[in-house]
């Protein structure tokens, strides 16, 4: 039997390879195990809790019902607000994402400055925007949709500055070349190229201020979450499962529509 037809490989990785996986997983395991230690959490507690948990959701069944026509005046005030906040998330972020794609703008201190400004906007949870303008203009709906409509703005910039950076920039010289100013340029070779993804995140922003809308009035930023912080701290389980229900409805309605209408834009 020749040489290489009697050779067996050791494995499918390389030893090295073998060895950087095996240390990798030790630390990973001393960090988790470190962790728990620290924070007095084991997994094995949520199964020690399970009967409590069930005891719990017990509470929540079966709905009451008569509370729906409450529940109606404060979801509709959710949608008002994500609608808002999305509409002028989107105007602010048109400029914006001009500014933050490096082919358009070519100014080096304009550039890095926006995506510093934009960097440092996605990096405040959009809860805690939520506290900072309750505390500035006390509770209600305007504190929602100013919270929201920055936090809009820095997903909707990130996403568009992206799909503007990769369009086919021939059109845009070619307008340049026959004399277009940069407005001209912008209308008719930028935005043909970006305005069906633009439409699509818009869209997909809208579902996300739908869903933050609702953890944000937990603070007093106005919505269906207010309504829901109140009958929890009430105790009044069949309220709240009666908000659950219908909240979970309509976000499954509104995510089917918005997701029908962007597979059908891009």
């Amino acid at each position: 039997m020749s040489k290489e037809s009697s050779f067996v490989p050791k494995g499918l990785y390389p030893f090295k390879t073998k060895l950087i996986i095996t240390i990798a997983l030790m630390v990973v395991t001393g960090f988790y195990l470190l962790s728990s230690i620290k924070t007095e959490s084991f997994i094995v507690h949520f199964f020690v809790k399970l009967p409590n948990v069930f005891g719990l959701v017990g509470d929540f069944f079966p709905p009451d019902w008569s509370y729906v026509n409450q529940v109606w005046p404060k979801l509709f005030e959710t949608l008002h607000i994500a609608i808002i906040a999305t509409t002028i998330a989107v105007i602010i972020s048109i400029p914006f994402s001009l500014l933050t794609a490096n082919n358009v703008t070519t100014n080096t201190w304009i550039y890095q400055g926006m995506r510093l400004i934009l960097n440092i906007i996605r990096t405040i949870p959009d809860i805690i925007l939520a506290v900072v303008f309750v505390g500035l203009f006390g509770i209600g709906a305007f504190s929602g949709i100013i919270a929201l409509i920055i936090f809009a703005v820095g997903i909707l910039v990130k996403l568009m500055s992206e799909v503007i950076e990769t369009i086919d920039m021939n059109q845009t010289e070619a307008i340049r070349a026959s004399g277009g100013n940069g407005m001209q340029t912008i209308s008719f070779a930028i935005v043909p190229q970006v305005l069906p993804q633009f439409i699509s995140f818009s869209l997909y922003v809208f579902e996300i201020n739908i869903r933050a809308s609702l953890v944000l009035g937990l603070v007093g930023a106005g919505g269906i979450g207010q309504l829901l912080n109140t009958q929890i701290n009430f105790m009044n389980y069949p309220a709240v499962s009666t908000i659950i229900i219908i909240v979970f409805a309509v976000v499954v309605v509104i995510d089917f529509i918005s997701g029908k209408l962007r597979e059908g834009l891009v």
